[in-house]
């Protein structure tokens, strides 16, 4: 099974930009998909982005539309989720998964079987 590290979280002020990566170790292209979800304080979690491994096509939130912008490193098997013009709301623990069971993803939590252990995003002035 695909093993997922997350980083670059941290503390930006809102209307600031922070990358995220996720490093995917015994990553197969059988996979179907792989993205980005986040889970705030007393929230359930969230999709965020996700892109097909087949096709390359990008799934947003509408809450992060032309704010975030997922891409994939396929030499390396990383994948990054660029978020710019944070807001306090971004404010949650970020997490990287693959799917390997569906194979169209609604990018909603439940289509994805691994997980990473998340890297926390704060937007605080």
């Amino acid at each position: 099974q695909p093993q997922l590290v997350e980083s670059g979280g941290g503390l930006v002020q809102p209307g600031g930009s922070l990358r995220l990566s996720c490093a995917a170790s015994k990553f197969t292209l059988d996979y179907y998909a792989i993205g980005w979800f986040r889970q705030a304080p007393g929230k359930e979690r969230e999709g965020v982005s996700c892109l097909s491994i087949s096709n390359g096509a990008t799934t947003y939130a509408d809450s992060v539309k032309g704010r975030f912008t997922v891409s994939r490193d396929n030499a390396n098997n990383i994948l990054y989720l660029q978020m710019n013009s944070l807001k306090p709301d971004d404010t949650a623990v970020y997490y990287c998964a693959v799917n390997d069971i569906y194979r169209k993803t609604r990018c909603l939590p439940y289509e994805y079987d691994f997980w990473g252990r998340g890297t926390q995003v704060t937007v605080s002035s």
